[in-house]
């Protein structure tokens, strides 16, 4: 309960003070954002995080499958795609007919 009521403050303190500063100073904002996300330092760190993140992703998929055996349902194993290939299933990295 408690977070939700900090939430809620900090939503209510932030429409105050988006209120306050008005439409202008929104596009302000927003302009010095766009600037910040087209910068290439920006772009290139935020490629490797989800670089980072695939592999430790196909790591974490592997580990999983090696101790379950790749023993989804194929309901499951249907949906899951592997992240480290183009499109292969758990089913199909493991040898099982999916």
């Amino acid at each position: 309960m408690r977070y939700r009521l900090t939430f809620a403050a900090g939503l209510a303190v932030g429409y105050v003070l988006g209120s306050k500063a008005g439409r202008e100073r929104y596009e302000q904002l927003a302009a010095v954002t766009r600037r910040i996300a087209e910068n290439p330092a920006v772009r290139n760190a935020g490629e490797a995080a989800v670089q980072t993140g695939r592999e430790a992703a196909a790591k974490a998929v592997d580990a999983v499958g090696e101790r379950t055996g790749y023993r989804l349902p194929p309901s499951v194993s249907a949906r899951i795609r592997y992240p480290g290939g183009a499109g292969d299933t758990l089913d199909e990295r493991s040898g099982r007919a999916g």
